[in-house]
């Protein structure tokens, strides 16, 4: 087990989109484990259900579909009712959509991709930086991908919607870059979660050949580096992209 750094989100309530399974659940496991108190939005209502559960220390989840704007509004307003205010945000509810070329690739996949990856951030963000600005703090993290950087092939929809994400940031970091609001964003390469049901063998082959580690990155390694992106300690980073591709990303 990898040795973990301590860090002190007591008294913070944190939302992970996501936050069902893979990289989002291991987020709220790290954020639990450093104090804060996690409410987990994941369109898979039973899993959060049972991962909230199963993590414990008043984890709560919330059935949502983070393509309804009117939805997450809401949610977002529950969220600072019960507990005060939001301090974190961590957007990690994404989808890979299918693996096709440009032209074999079907519209009605390509919006969906759209919808949940670039949308869903949007309303997220849109939803609760309001309360982070009345309150005067907060921290936000989106989940982009190395995809988003260098552009994956047969999965141009996936990669198009990340590096959206990764303009997103940029644009949000400066909005609210003279406020105690930290917005930054992360470039994972893959790691074993259940995204790779919805991609061939052949295209997870070619993602792990791009990866000078020689492995996939695991979930803790993620939640680590959010970990600190959402800590107070991170009070000058804003607007920023942080590369966890395993010596893939040249920039």
């Amino acid at each position: 087990m990898m040795a973990r750094n301590q860090i002190d989100l007591n008294n913070r309530t944190a939302i992970v989109t996501g936050g069902a399974q893979g990289i989002g659940r291991a987020v709220v496991e790290r954020l639990t484990e450093s104090g804060a108190k996690c409410i987990i939005w994941d369109q898979d209502g039973a899993l959060a259900e049972k991962t909230a559960a199963e993590i414990g220390a008043g984890t709560t989840a919330q059935q949502l579909d983070v393509t309804d704007p009117d939805a997450v509004e809401t949610a977002a307003q529950r969220a600072a009712e019960a507990t005060g205010t939001v301090d974190i945000l961590v957007n990690s509810a994404g989808i890979a959509g299918p693996i096709a070329t440009l032209w074999d690739y079907p519209i009605e996949d390509w919006r969906r991709v759209q919808a949940i990856n670039v949308d869903g951030t949007y309303h997220c963000a849109r939803s609760v930086v309001p309360l982070m600005r009345k309150a005067g703090y907060g921290r936000i993290v989106f989940v982009a991908s190395v995809a988003g950087k260098e552009g994956n092939p047969n999965a141009s929809a996936y990669s198009v919607s990340k590096a959206a994400v990764i303009a997103l940031t940029k644009s949000l970091g400066k909005e609210l870059a003279s406020e105690d609001i930290a917005v930054n964003c992360i470039t994972p390469a893959a790691a074993r979660t259940r995204i790779f049901d919805q991609i061939t063998q052949e295209h997870i082959d070619y993602m792990l050949s791009k990866i000078p580690r020689g492995r996939f990155l695991e979930t803790a390694e993620v939640a680590a580096m959010v970990a600190w992106l959402v800590s107070e300690d991170n009070s000058f980073t804003t607007g920023a992209t942080f590369d966890l591709s395993g010596g893939r990303a040249t920039y």
